[in-house]
């Protein structure tokens, strides 16, 4: 050998030096060069796959990664980067097997129970993904991630309490952190906190101005409290950095209606067509095209648009979805036909006097909401919470029963989550509202836990309530992206309510939207003599409120007076609506 030929450690350093100012052709030349010599040179291998994972090539970095394990079984290191590698793959198990090894092997591993953890989050397995997550933090206390990983977590959990404090040691551990502060935001809006939810996007935006998602946030809050000049100004700014994306034009043209002319047309035609891989891009894309149908009155193509737009938006989450579905028109019944709590030694306390706002989503409960909440007494008012479901559903899941605990205590427990969520105040009376529109699927349990409730079930022409849900993308509603099972959802609500009317007929206040909106004064005197509060101008005066907020569709017609609501602009869509449903008597 030549004096001046480098040796194979003299080239692997050059190699890695090169890996390191991220000249990854030249690293991988080096590496191949090494493994030409000598096949079975392990760090060569290991950077090689290193090198192959930076670039996106986890085939060749598995490949690379097996050959090192067969090398040296037991190096922690390439173990959990096979792991990882797998996990790119989809290959979710065998990476879940390798992250175990490592754990075998090294106990205390901080990487393998974070990879673990954020596997089984992938895997919504959220009670282990939360253990490994926790333990991960024990070990490292600094580990940025882990903590937002957790935060993650107890936000989907609704655990908002424990999410702020995650993604807070998250940003206190690395301030950089823009998911931490994005999501923290979210949380923030969950609880109606809006001031910190527009500091923690304002500090995304500050610290890299061009994060479209952190303007987009920051629109979405500033709409829900009403300031739709700043919401446009954030819609436009997410426009500006990520031009290509028509869920920014979207919500922009609930605010700004002349945007919707020919030109965006024919712009957001050219996205869905060089995004069709895009699922959510699609969907979107097609609900600004039902738009500018609906606006031109061209109704059968708004329809065709809304269709493939719902489809696409239902495919885009559709493992979670199915699930959404199944609980609609499954799980939810066999609750609402076998839940029940015991009456034992433990009373209620009669006190608490809650005002369930029921009915379908576009009925005008945001708006008897406000009517309530606005008197002279301003009543707490607990827009869409679901205190009720996630209460039930935990106990189900807890006590592995129906039976979820004596009236007493399942009282107690409930009430203190409306307190901790700033809804039952003394000076009110303990009077609140809760306008969780499902609340109709626990009408028998709400009647055992507070036999004072006030049930007020919020009615609307039907074709004008199916044909503005669909025209309406109610994100998170899984039954809302197609007709069949909107038609589905209306036939169970029914059925429900009208069982209930005849078990209890005092039970129910039935409030017709249309009647409401034509005669305000008089129909908002008998919802408030209902409820056993006092009347007074300031509930229909509601649009004045400084802290008006509103998370619905309906947070735009909210900021005005009550208007006459014409019935008949629904008209058109009567043929199309027909064929699903002709088979229910309350359709046709």
């Amino acid at each position: 050998m030549n004096k001046n030929t480098p040796t194979l450690k003299e080239t692997f350093e050059t190699a890695r030096q090169n890996y390191s100012k991220r000249n990854f052709k030249t690293a991988e030349t080096l590496c191949y060069k090494i493994l030409s010599i000598d096949h079975n040179h392990f760090e060569s291998k290991a950077l090689l796959a290193d090198i192959f994972s930076k670039t996106g090539d986890f085939n060749k970095a598995k490949q690379l990664l097996n050959e090192a394990i067969d090398i040296q079984p037991n190096n922690v290191s390439i173990l959990n980067n096979l792991g990882t590698a797998c996990k790119k793959l989809g290959e979710t198990k065998n990476a879940i097997g390798y992250y175990e090894k490592v754990i075998q092997i090294d106990p205390n591993n901080t990487n393998a129970h974070y990879n673990l953890g954020t596997t089984s989050y992938a895997l919504k397995e959220l009670k282990k993904a939360k253990s490994y997550l926790q333990k991960t933090t024990e070990l490292q206390p600094d580990f940025g991630l882990a903590f937002f990983a957790l935060g993650n977590i107890h936000t989907d959990l609704k655990e908002y309490e424990y999410a702020v404090s995650n993604y807070q040691k998250a940003i206190a551990i690395n301030y950089n952190l823009l998911g931490a502060h994005n999501n923290l935001g979210l949380v923030f809006r969950a609880l109606n906190d809006f001031q910190n939810a527009i500091s923690c996007y304002e500090k995304v935006i500050k610290i890299k101005p061009d994060h479209s998602g952190a303007h987009h946030n920051l629109a979405l809050a500033f709409k829900e409290l009403g300031k739709f000049d700043k919401a446009i100004k954030s819609h436009e700014m997410s426009i500006k950095y990520e031009p290509e994306n028509p869920i920014h034009y979207f919500y922009l043209s609930e605010l700004k209606k002349n945007i919707l002319d020919s030109d965006l047309k024919a712009k957001i035609e050219k996205i869905i067509k060089n995004n069709s891989s895009k699922k959510n891009y699609v969907a979107y894309g097609n609900y600004l095209l039902s738009k500018y149908e609906q606006k031109t009155k061209n109704y059968e193509k708004e329809f065709s648009y809304l269709i493939k737009g719902h489809q696409c938006f239902f495919d885009s989450r559709k493992a979670q979805f199915e699930l959404g579905v199944k609980y609609c028109f499954e799980d939810v019944l066999q609750i609402e036909e076998g839940a029940k709590v015991e009456e034992l030694e433990t009373k209620n306390d009669n006190k608490i006097t809650p005002i369930f706002i029921i009915g379908v989503p576009r009925c005008g409960s945001t708006l008897v909401e406000k009517i309530i909440g606005s008197g002279m007494k301003l009543i707490p008012m607990g827009e869409e919470t679901s205190v009720l479901e996630h209460f039930i559903n935990a106990k189900i899941l807890e006590k592995q029963s129906l039976n979820i605990g004596n009236v007493g205590d399942v009282q107690n427990e409930l009430t203190d989550i409306y307190k901790r969520k700033g809804l039952i105040l003394e000076k009110c009376d303990n009077t609140f509202t809760d306008k969780s529109l499902n609340n109709f699927f626990y009408l028998k349990l709400i009647k055992e836990i507070y036999p004072n409730a006030k049930i007020i079930n919020c009615k609307r022409d039907i074709l004008s309530s199916i044909v503005s849900i669909f025209q309406n993308n109610l994100t998170e509603l899984a039954w809302a992206h197609d007709l069949d099972k909107i038609f589905r959802y209306f036939n169970n609500y029914f059925k429900i309510i009208e069982k209930y009317k005849k078990i209890n007929p005092n039970f129910i206040y039935e409030l017709e939207f249309e009647k409401l909106v034509n005669n305000p004064e008089e129909e908002s005197k008998k919802l408030m003599k209902f409820c056993e509060l006092p009347w007074d101008k300031k509930c229909l005066e509601f649009y004045k409120r400084e802290d008006l907020f509103s998370k619905t569709a309906s947070n735009i017609q909210i900021r005005k007076a009550i208007y006459k609501h014409s019935v008949t602009k629904y008209l058109p869509y009567k043929k199309f609506l027909h064929k699903y449903g002709e088979k229910y008597s309350w359709f046709n």
